[in-house]
């Protein structure tokens, strides 16, 4: 009978009390005879699932779920009800399914597939924030594909038009914000910043603002709090008025302890009136610093603007090697023939950036030998490098790598580099030291130009760079002291090492006094922090004068094998 469901399952021998619990059945037999239903079974949520062969411990019939197996009631008094819920929530059915879509056809007219529920709110934000990580337009969520590809994957999604999207994203800065501004009020140390202008191919002025602290976990941090258009007139004074209003707004203005900033002119004034308007410690003798990379980047393109003439012959055969598809395929047989990696390649330098000019005599300098063979195979190479010129190629990169490896430690971002400033600054002003005594004309004539420069940048290095190197175990205050000793000589060192010794100690009390925790009122508390004042610690004597000397004896050590280690460089 078409209109007649036949379930065939085989049965055990059940008592007269277990086959009157099972309504829906009838003529129960013997064991190994079948049952089947005498009415319909109308309802669509029997797609879902199948009989079982056996009923439960009382008698009654178990249907399954087809997807995750779990059991139910399949008594017709029992209702439909909770079987319809597991459908809807079942956790395994979030796929295409032939006997769902027919389900859902029956109401709709239409086969579609029975995906979850889908949080307008949630797909609206994941959308913007995909805009603003990617750097799209708001025009994005308008695309005909994108919304087609929306559609596919979630018939019930709402596409939001370009000017909800610029809503959503401005919500989304707001609260962003607010949280930033409750997590950076409630650091306990001082916040450090950095700021720079850009001017667009519009001529259009924006001023960033960086702040780097140390959070309550003691994890260095950065968050850029400001990237904001800046209008006219870029005066002194109006920058200085933005970047303070940018620090009120933040709710920081108290916390502040130093600005980093280029070289220009024009911010030493503006530091000097933004100093004026914050509570800084020490009365902001350490609020403006000098970028280290920036002078360094000065120093070097002020001692290359007359380049020697073994650079520019070497700039001429990297231009000649790759001026041609012919030649480049001849001297990538001639790195070959030389069993060199040709992945590396030449570069080519950019007259204006020093970097670009070292990176090329790298790499020219790694090709050496394919170049031998190159101007063997190439009548028309005229631009070899003599042997004299090739030592003077290695004593000019030898230079510039040292500048270049410091101004990579400089522009390092996930690690402090105060600490670092002083040793390698050091470092350069010894080679230009060196280089100054040269027999070679160029290098003495490049050195002299450098020096000059530098030691205007030296005269006015921030105190706080020394104060780092004093903090860091590595080299603590032995090193500063050697250092100066190198720097002003045997007769001078002495009332520049006071200076410093005075600078550090007034840094020290006033940090102390505005972060020393108020002592108890016990006695014996109030004299142990008495005592630790400055530094000063209860200690057995014996055992002071054993660590003073071991450290000593270690600090003497260590100063040797980086006194090795900058003759060597």
């Amino acid at each position: 009978d078409g209109e007649r469901v036949q379930d065939s399952h085989p049965v055990k021998a059940s008592t007269k009390k277990s086959s009157k619990k099972i309504s829906n059945l009838t003529n129960l037999t013997k064991p190994g005879s079948h049952f089947k239903r005498q009415r319909r079974l109308t309802s669509e949520v029997w797609v879902n699932y199948e009989f079982l062969d056996e009923p439960d411990e009382n008698g009654n019939l178990l249907c399954k779920c087809k997807k995750c197996g779990t059991t139910y009631n399949a008594d017709s008094k029992n209702g439909t009800g909770n079987l319809k819920r597991h459908v809807q929530n079942c956790k395994r059915r979030y796929y295409l399914d032939v006997g769902q879509m027919i389900i859902d056809s029956s109401s709709s007219g239409s086969l579609q597939n029975r995906l979850p529920s889908i949080n307008a709110d949630i797909f609206r934000e994941l959308v913007a924030s995909a805009i603003v990580r990617h750097d799209l337009p708001f025009q994005f969520a308008e695309y005909d594909g994108i919304r087609k590809c929306f559609s596919y994957l979630h018939p019930d999604v709402k596409v939001v038009s370009r000017n909800t999207l610029k809503a959503d994203i401005l919500k989304m800065y707001r609260r962003e914000k607010s949280n930033l501004r409750e997590y950076i009020t409630a650091i306990s140390s001082r916040i450090s910043l950095t700021s720079d202008c850009w001017s667009s191919i519009t001529t259009d002025g924006y001023i960033s603002l960086t702040a780097h602290f140390i959070d309550n976990h003691w994890t260095l941090q950065k968050r850029i709090l400001n990237f904001r258009f800046l209008p006219p007139p870029h005066s002194d004074v109006h920058m200085s008025d933005e970047v303070c209003s940018m620090l009120k707004e933040w709710g920081i203005q108290n916390k502040i302890m130093s600005i980093t900033l280029d070289n220009a002119s024009s911010n030493d004034v503006f530091a000097d009136v933004v100093k004026s308007e914050l509570d800084l410690i020490c009365g902001g003798d350490y609020f403006h610093v000098r970028c280290c990379a920036h002078i360094l980047n000065l120093v070097v393109q002020d001692g290359l603007k007359e380049i020697d003439d073994t650079v520019i012959k070497v700039r001429e055969s990297v231009k000649y090697c790759k001026g041609s598809q012919a030649r480049r395929q001849r001297f990538l047989t001639s790195v070959a023939h030389a069993e060199l990696d040709n992945a590396r390649g030449l570069r080519q330098d950019v007259p204006t950036r020093w970097n670009s000019t070292y990176l090329m005599l790298e790499s020219v300098l790694y090709y050496k030998k394919a170049f031998i063979h190159f101007l063997k195979s190439d009548a028309n190479y005229i631009h070899y490098p003599t042997t004299d010129e090739w030592v003077r190629i290695e004593k000019i990169f030898r230079f510039l790598k040292v500048f270049y490896d410091v101004t990579k430690v400089f522009s390092g971002t996930l690690y402090s580099t105060t600490n670092m400033y002083f040793p390698n600054v050091l470092k350069v002003r010894l080679l230009l030291k060196e280089e100054m005594g040269s027999t070679n004309k160029f290098m003495n004539k490049m050195a002299n130009k450098m020096y000059e420069n530098f030691s205007k940048y030296w005269a006015n290095f921030s105190t706080i760079m020394a104060v780092a190197v004093v903090l860091d175990p590595r080299f603590k205050f032995q090193f500063v002291e050697w250092a100066y000793k190198r720097v002003y000589g045997e007769f001078e060192f002495e009332s520049e090492l006071s200076k410093f010794k005075d600078k550090f100690n007034t840094l020290y009390d006033a940090y102390y006094h505005e972060f020393a925790v108020v002592p108890s009122t016990s006695h014996s508390h109030t004299s142990n922090n008495k005592s630790r004042q400055r530094g000063v610690v209860n200690v057995d004597p014996v055992c002071d004068e054993f660590m003073t000397v071991n450290f000593l004896y270690c600090s003497k050590l260590l100063f040797y094998f980086i006194f090795i280690n900058l003759q060597l460089q």
